[in-house]
Formats: structure tokens, C-alpha cells, sequence
């Protein structure tokens, strides 16, 4: 009665709050474990089903291209003209081709390839594609539109021209592909980097240390490119499947590894040859080929949603 006496008149004193039920000690007690956006990120990839089977997946493709061409006694390169067309069996375990080569060894031998263009895509996005972005957009101006002069010349040219021109001036191969790749293929990652880095670089936190004296150096490298690093990963994993689908393709239409090299391109394109008689040796390069570049665009799927900053709870 006193209560309700107080508060119709206004008046406000310490008898009419309690002190609510709580533990002097849990008062500072933070509710959730502190995370590191790598944690975080790894948390949400984990929850996403697909991505994880598409990482083991492609660890375990990994593993045979290593160890694959060692698990049996022929070489890629190994011709048997009385084992050619031999059917899968227990001496050779995806078959033979037309010379007697054994294609188990010859698959993951082709598989190397296709692994090696991928670490190449990626090394090239990150060290040419986001220094030449982060350069261009943080010093801006008249360096700025040179550099993008020179990205969209490139642009222009298309990559099978590129490798036409340099099969005139080399002979078709790996070392080709590879030259094709330095010239062309960071451009994309440098176009996404530098737009990102435009949008930073207002930011009050790179002002702050501007101010404090950074270098354009120390900008990029703990500031700008740490701040860019999910557009950077999703961009790299979403670049892999599409260079080895090139390599896949030039050797298949002749303009990439040649015989007795093995790709999974040149394998492909013997299996196309013989496909009606002999299925498997179209099949097996076919599935291997298919796994590698489903599964890294299903990871990259998961990666841009468990690196997304709007998804963090």
C-alpha cells in the first residue's frame, strides 16, 4: 500500500527495487567464448554439409594424385601392345588403352596436372591479382588509370588467341599453359581487389593509421588486404575449377600437353575416340575431372557464406 502511495505521488527510493537474484561473480562472466573470425568461419563451414564432403573429397583426390602413380608397377608412359583395350581387372584397374598403358596410372598422373594448374590459379590471384589491385586503387590517380589501361587491354584479348600465339612461337605444352596463365589470368582478382580497396580506403580506420604515419606498405599489408581476405578466398576457389577446365579443354582439342603425356584433357579426349567399344576409358577421366571441379565450386559455395561478415551471430 505504501508502494503504490509512493509512486502516485512521484517519489522514487531504494524500497521499491529489489536486487535482482544474481551471483556477484557471474556478473562479469562473458556468455559466449571469444572467437577469431577464422573460428567463426570455420564454425559456420562445418554446419554446411556439402562443402565438407566436397573438401574431403577433393583431399582424398589429392592423396591418390601423390601416392596414386606408386600403387602399381607400370609407368604413364609404359607401352604393351599384347595388354592394349584390357577391360578393368586385377592386374590393371581401370583397363588400358590402345597402347597398353595402364590408366590408373596414367589418371592420377593427369590428375597432378590438373592440381598443379590449380595452385598455379591460386598463386597467381595472390600474388600478382591482389598486389596489382591493392596497388592500384590505394595510390589512385594518373597510376591508377595506366594500370587499368593495361587490365583492360588484356581483358580484350581472349586466352585461347594468347595460346595460339605462343603454341606459334613454342610448341604446345605445360610450359604454355603456364605462360598463358602469368599474362591473363590474375586480372579478374586484381579488378575485384581494387574495387574493395576503394571502399576501404576512406574508411576511419585507415585514416587513423595514415595518420599514425603508415607507409602505402603497412596499409596494404595489415590493413586493406586483412579487411579484403573472404572476397580474396572466394574469388581464388571460384578461379581453380575454371583454369582446369581450360587446361582440360586445350589438351583436348590438341593445344595443351601432347602424348605420351599425361592430362586428364588428352585422356578425355582418347576416351572420346574410343567411347563406343570401350566406355571406361572416357568414364573414369570423366568422373575424376567432374569431382575436382564440382567439389571446389560446392567449397567456394561454403566458404562465401561462411565468410560473409552479415552471417556472423
Amino acid at each position: 500500500m505504501k508502494n503504490n502511495e509512493q509512486l502516485l505521488n512521484g517519489e522514487l527510493t531504494d524500497d521499491l527495487f529489489e536486487i535482482a537474484g544474481r551471483r556477484a561473480e557471474d556478473s562479469e562472466k562473458i556468455q559466449r567464448p571469444p572467437l577469431s573470425a577464422f573460428k567463426d568461419s570455420w564454425i559456420r563451414l562445418r554446419k554446411n554439409k556439402g562443402a565438407i564432403v566436397s573438401l574431403i573429397i577433393l583431399v582424398l583426390i589429392l592423396i591418390l594424385a601423390i601416392f596414386g602413380p606408386y600403387m602399381n608397377e607400370y609407368k604413364y608412359y609404359e607401352t604393351d601392345y599384347s595388354a592394349a583395350y584390357q577391360p578393368p581387372s586385377s592386374e590393371h584397374w581401370l583397363g588400358t588403352d590402345k597402347f597398353g598403358r595402364d590408366q590408373w596410372t596414367r589418371i592420377w598422373e593427369g590428375t597432378r596436372i590438373s592440381l598443379y594448374i590449380a595452385v598455379l590459379a591460386a598463386f597467381l590471384d595472390l600474388l600478382i591479382g591482389v598486389t596489382y589491385g591493392a596497388v592500384s586503387a590505394l595510390i589512385g590517380g594518373k597510376v591508377d588509370n595506366a594500370m587499368q589501361r593495361v587490365i583492360e587491354i588484356l581483358v580484350g584479348i581472349p586466352n585461347l588467341i594468347i595460346i595460339i600465339l605462343l603454341i606459334m612461337l613454342m610448341k604446345p605444352g605445360i610450359l604454355t599453359i603456364t605462360i598463358a596463365m602469368v599474362i591473363t589470368g590474375w586480372v579478374n582478382m586484381a579488378r575485384l581487389v581494387r574495387a574493395q580497396i576503394f571502399k576501404l580506403k576512406e574508411q576511419e580506420f585507415v585514416l587513423a593509421s595514415r595518420s599514425l604515419g603508415s607507409t602505402n606498405k603497412r596499409l596494404i599489408l595489415h590493413h586493406l588486404i586483412p579487411n579484403t581476405m573472404g572476397l580474396i578466398v572466394i574469388n581464388m576457389m571460384f578461379t581453380i575449377p575454371s583454369a582446369i577446365f581450360t587446361e582440360a579443354f586445350l589438351s583436348f582439342i590438341g593445344l595443351g600437353l601432347q602424348e605420351p603425356l599425361a592430362s586428364l584433357g588428352v585422356l578425355i579426349n582418347d576416351g572420346f575416340q574410343g567411347m563406343r567399344n570401350h566406355f571406361y576409358l572416357l568414364l573414369y577421366p570423366a568422373i575424376v575431372i567432374v569431382g575436382i571441379m564440382v567439389s571446389f565450386n560446392i567449397l567456394a559455395d561454403g566458404l562465401r557464406d561462411a565468410l560473409d561478415p552479415k552471417m556472423r551471430k
